[in-house]
């Protein structure tokens, strides 16, 4: 900050450098690390900066965005891009290489918004200082062309002295609950300072902080936190939350409740949670009654059916024998999938039965049809087979029995740390912008000058942007006429 100066001051005419805050800053254009310092603080940059993030954030919300669980697995990332590839067609390919279906994770984003932060945080470091001097040290004094041309300005006669009217007029403004400082005077005019609400323009420093708050704790969230919103857990089967917490998530039971309408009243599921294999929580979860355990918490989210299946190898050793969430569904509605990888092995079977609703001739009741393919990339499978319940059939090397069809419940897991900074943020946000809409700095100087019948009181204010100030400022001047007149007619003189 030593290196910056203020510019040559202003003629009395040049109005919005009178209050400090208006001077351009000057620097070496030689000095590197100052013309950076000139790059963040400059107001283009932050616009820009918010454009091209308001751009990037708008296509993120346009474009589906690939789960983050799938962006850090290859494979499963790829096959996540073929399921979005009929709804872009051959746009696929492109919108992928330009990096549009990771968005909010991508390198520009997070380089965008680190240098908004370092623009917030210079812009307020440049600015805080001289709030400050202005709050505590203000210019008390203006030259004789402010009062002339000021956008507020009005003048009130008195039949008094100086001395008196300046006491009078202090007095008036001291009632209105303003801040007045004397000035030492300076030849025959007598000048007084008011203001109100000078710490009111720090509101914006306030505001503007809260949002590099907000950031910060959204990057919390973001390294140091999940949210997992494709948590299906078959009704009896028990399933890990994974993210290195420990937790397993065991479904015991589900229900739901619809109005007559056929739309959802009401769905509910009966959960247990264990850490290393204790458990530590169980709950009826609802949509909005979560249950949290060691900083994870379990949101109701969606529902569906599950097929379980047993799959074992050619050994005859179980491999499988779970609930398989069909939670996937064909383009046209009419099937919904499940999967389940082979431990220890690229192997993928896959569970396909008719949607709710829907009648597959091939797949009549009691049936489900499998397959088995040799890795997650593949675009074929190994073998398909239709197979009945309570039937053991060999499919692809395995032999795999459809034991009977459950209810699986859908849970978002999510652990946000940074959720209580955010907060923070946000109410320092909201303090801020409450300080300056409500609050704004109101300054009015006065002049007092000798005249052949008295004293003429000028007052003057530089306020352009509070519309309510200029009404209430031409009424303090009618004040003070309204008081000399009391005092006159208290002391007998004639008015």
């Amino acid at each position: 900050m030593s290196d910056l100066k203020q510019a040559e001051p202003r003629q009395p005419e040049d109005l919005d450098g009178m209050d400090g805050l208006g001077g351009t800053i000057t620097v070496d254009p030689k000095s590197f690390g100052k013309k950076i310092w000139r790059f963040f603080i400059s107001m283009k940059t932050g616009l820009v900066l918010m454009l091209l993030l308001g751009i990037l954030t708008l296509i993120g919300t346009m474009l589906v965005q690939a789960p983050e669980g799938a962006v850090q697995d290859p494979a499963t990332y790829a096959s996540w891009l073929e399921t979005i590839r009929p709804r872009y067609g051959g746009w696929t390919t492109v919108l992928n290489a330009l990096g549009f279906f990771t968005m909010f994770q991508s390198v520009i984003f997070k380089l965008l918004l680190v240098m908004l932060t370092v623009s917030i945080l210079a812009c307020s470091m440049n600015r805080a200082p001289r709030l400050w001097r202005l709050a505590t040290h203000p210019t008390t004094r203006m030259r004789d062309a402010f009062f002339e041309h000021a956008p507020l300005r009005d003048s009130v006669e008195l039949e008094t002295d100086p001395d008196t009217a300046r006491e009078e007029a202090r007095l008036m403004l001291r009632s209105h609950h303003y801040r007045t400082i004397t000035p030492t005077d300076e030849g025959e005019d007598r000048s007084l300072y008011a203001d109100k609400f000078r710490f009111g323009p720090f509101g914006t420093v306030i505001a503007h902080l809260s949002f590099v708050v907000i950031i910060l704790g959204a990057f919390l969230s973001a390294t140091g936190g999940f949210r997992d919103s494709e948590l299906a857990v078959p009704v009896g089967s028990k399933v890990a939350v994974g993210h290195d917490t420990g937790l397993t998530v065991e479904a015991t039971g589900f229900s739901d409740a619809y109005y007559p309408d056929g739309s959802p009243k009401d769905y509910a599921s009966d959960i247990n949670v264990y850490k290393d294999g204790q458990q530590v929580a169980s709950q009826t979860v609802r949509v909005n009654q979560p249950l949290r355990v060691d900083g994870v918490t379990f949101y109701q989210s969606f529902f569906g059916t599950a097929e379980q299946i047993r799959v074992q190898d050619q050994t005859g050793k179980v491999v499988v024998d779970q609930g398989i969430p069909l939670v996937f569904g064909t383009q046209d509605g009419t099937h919904n999938i499940g999967q389940v990888p082979m431990p220890g092995t690229d192997t993928v079977v896959s569970v396909v039965a008719p949607a709710s609703g829907e009648v597959d001739p091939n797949i009549r009741a009691g049936q489900v049809e499998v397959n088995v393919w040799p890795d997650a990339k593949a675009s074929q499978p190994a073998a398909t087979q239709v197979i009945d319940q309570g039937k053991p059939t060999e499919v692809g090397g395995y032999t795999v029995t459809f034991v009977r069809s459950v209810k699986f419940t859908g849970l978002t897991a999510a652990n946000d740390p940074g959720a209580t900074v955010v907060w923070i943020g946000s109410l320092g946000l909201v303090l801020g912008i409450f300080l300056v809409f409500f609050f704004p700095q109101r300054r009015i100087w006065v002049r007092v000058s000798k005249t052949a019948t008295g004293s003429q009181i000028k007052l003057a204010s530089m306020t352009r942007k509070d519309m309510m100030f200029e009404g209430q400022f031409h009424k303090l001047a009618s004040e003070i006429k309204l008081t000399d007149t009391r005092s006159s007619a208290t002391t007998g003189k004639q008015v």
